[in-house]
């Protein structure tokens, strides 16, 4: 029996992280300008039969309460909801909106709706973490695949129908924060908190609009003094704050993820001198099935099967590397893509030279 072993592997991704500079507003956010989460409970309507069942009770106690608000009264025994679905909605709110403005909200089954393709999602208050309304969302849903079943158990279908968008369906009804007043300073906060970054940070700020401009108070936090003579303009001030480019700094890391077998590593990822020698053991198992069968005029016995399988072993021959100490990524890459090996076993060798000492970086695994 012939075997055939397909290897896909993923595409080993040596990340060179670029050193050139970047935006401020890229890197940071002011503060004041935090983002809102908010969420809401609502029914989806206009189905075609692809709704909740009789078992999500609370999809049939909303849709009473609802006909309840409109005057009809009607038994829960005698509703159907398959055209029905209970879903949440979230959306995620930058705090300088006013009230009028309108942003996209995400809906997602809360039932066991098979699909909410061709839904519309009834009007729903949208409420923050304090319990306070925010706004409302209303509208037909885009859900960009489709999930076709038949009664026979055929089905057919494309990405996930159990949620969907609606491209700014949701209207805020109230601000999310007051005006904030930036006249006495401000604070940046970097995403990703380092040290270096910051220190960048404040070099340029104060350079371009004079010393004692900005000081930070950790890793994370810069505060930012607005200069007397730009006062009376602070957006202008604003605008080229964010605008200057900075040079950012990175921890040294090699990511690995043992289930796809992907490596990405980081700029300042250095190995120290080491000596690598690989080989691979294969060990494959063939089968060779014997018949054994009586004499021709043999009266008695009967025909035996025996399936006899026979191990074969095979070693690579071993392969060995001198690295004299890599500095960047591409030395790196380049020395471990001379022993040909697969994707999994570079995540082996990493973890060696890891133990070994001799892998300066962070190694993460996922």
């Amino acid at each position: 029996m012939k075997k055939i072993i397909l290897y896909i592997f993923t595409m080993i991704l040596f990340w060179q992280v670029s050193l050139s500079a970047q935006r401020i507003k890229d890197i940071a956010y002011l503060s004041g300008s935090e983002e809102e989460q908010i969420i809401g409970y609502g029914l989806v309507v206009g189905l075609a039969g692809t709704g909740d069942s009789y078992r999500s009770t609370f999809t049939i106690q909303s849709v009473t309460s609802m006909l309840k608000r409109f005057g009809i009264t009607v038994s829960q025994e005698q509703l159907k909801t398959k055209n029905v679905a209970a879903v949440m909605i979230t959306a995620t709110l930058n705090s300088f909106l006013k009230a009028g403005a309108k942003f996209d909200i995400n809906v997602s089954s809360l039932g066991d709706s098979k699909s909410l393709a061709g839904g519309t999602l009834l009007m729903t208050p949208l409420s923050g973490l304090n319990g306070e309304v925010y706004g409302f969302a209303q509208g037909p849903m885009s859900v960009g695949g489709y999930d076709v079943q038949t009664s026979s158990g055929g089905r057919v279908g494309k990405n996930h129908t159990a949620a969907g968008r609606i491209p700014r369906g949701g209207i805020l009804k109230r601000d999310m924060n007051p005006a904030v007043d930036y006249s006495s300073g401000l604070s940046l906060f970097l995403k990703t908190p380092d040290l270096t970054t910051a220190n960048n940070v404040i070099n340029i700020i104060n350079s371009t609009f004079g010393t004692s401009t900005a000081k930070a108070n950790d890793a994370s936090e810069i505060v930012v003094a607005i200069p007397a003579d730009r006062q009376e303009n602070v957006i202008q001030f604003l605008s080229e704050l964010e605008s200057l480019e900075v040079m950012i700094d990175y921890i040294a890391k090699v990511v690995l993820n043992e289930r796809t077998g992907t490596v990405v590593a980081g700029a300042h990822v250095k190995i120290m001198p080491v000596s690598i020698t690989h080989g691979n053991l294969n060990i494959d198992v063939k089968s060779m099935p014997v018949i054994s069968q009586p004499g021709a005029f043999a009266r008695t016995g009967r025909t035996v099967f025996f399936n006899n399988l026979v191990p074969k072993v095979t070693e690579d021959t071993a392969r060995t590397i001198a690295i004299n100490g890599a500095s960047n990524v591409q030395e790196v890459a380049a020395a471990l893509n001379s022993l040909k090996v697969s994707p999994q076993d570079i995540i082996s060798i990493f973890q060696a030279l890891k133990e070994s000492g001799a892998l300066v970086a962070e190694l993460v695994i996922i």
